[in-house]
């Protein structure tokens, strides 16, 4: 199945501690449905120091369920996408617009 959700697009938390929050995602997991994005879901993990880095107590963006997230528009609304053919090609469109939205 193409991924609705990939890597830069711009989205909104629906559920959770973050709700309504936005950010940008940083990675995806398809297979565990899960993905990361910058500055949410963020957790304390403590490290230990090393010669090259800092130890200590250090934020980290956790995985979220793709489910709870919603991507942005162009109008900065939260919207489902869709898939359709443009000139023989596969192309993803916004469902409240209808703007096309990787070319």
């Amino acid at each position: 199945m193409a991924a609705k959700l990939r890597k830069g697009d711009k989205v909104i938390v629906l559920t959770g501690k973050d709700k309504g929050k936005d950010g940008t995602i940083v990675s995806v997991d398809p297979k565990a449905g899960k993905a990361v994005v910058e500055g949410i879901n963020m957790a304390i993990r403590h490290t230990r120091q090393s010669q090259t880095e800092q130890g200590g107590r250090i934020p980290k963006a956790m995985p979220i369920n793709l489910s709870n997230l919603a991507l942005l528009d162009a109008n900065g609304k939260p919207t489902r996408v869709g898939f359709r053919m443009e000139d023989d090609k596969k192309v993803r469109f916004a469902k409240t617009t209808g703007d096309v939205i990787d070319a």
